[in-house]
């Protein structure tokens, strides 16, 4: 999924969830945990795209794929880079293991990386193996689902409409309360 509709995702489910708990989830960071993963994916790339624009003029270049084989023959540094950061910050395991050491550190679970695991459970099913099939168990297993691309049209305008609805049930829940 787009890194935007994660973060409206994410700061949704935040909004819902505050209203039922007694101890409400930081909005921003959480928000925040939810677009990290493509954040520390993309980033790099990202920026070498710009530095390489603005230095070298020309077209905006940002690499594509990878796909399952393609991945493997690619020489592109920033290609592999871009794919290795993908591989570690959407793997449930690498996930786990980093919230195991921060609630050690910090003697409690830190809710908030819980849009982390939401970015992961999202983008597994809405990730195609033919563009950036998201890997959920490496560096374990090299597994990964054939899931709808979320770049489909149909796809973004269907995603789109489900946060809308979502946010004007929001909005009506919270104008319901504020009437009572």
């Amino acid at each position: 999924m787009d890194i935007f509709a994660h973060g409206l995702w994410t700061g949704g489910l935040v909004t819902a969830i505050n209203k039922k708990t007694k101890k409400p989830l930081r909005l921003w960071p959480t928000v925040f945990w939810g677009v990290f993963p493509d954040l520390v994916a993309f980033g790099p790339a990202l920026a070498f795209a710009f530095w390489q624009r603005i230095t070298l003029g020309g077209n905006f270049v940002f690499p594509h794929g990878p796909d399952s084989e393609s991945l493997a023959t690619s020489k592109n540094p920033i290609w592999l880079l871009t794919s290795h950061l993908y591989s570690v910050t959407h793997s449930l395991i690498i996930f786990l293991i980093i919230l195991g050491l921060v609630c050690l550190i910090e003697k409690k679970p830190i809710w908030e990386m819980g849009g982390w695991l939401l970015h992961i459970l999202i983008d597994i099913p809405s990730h195609s193996l033919a563009f950036y099939p998201t890997p959920f168990l490496w560096p374990v297993s090299n597994f990964m689902v054939n899931g709808v691309s979320w770049g489909q049209p149909w796809f973004l305008i269907l995603n789109y409409s489900a946060l809308f609805v979502f946010y004007l049930t929001l909005f009506f829940i919270k104008k319901k309360k504020a009437k009572k």
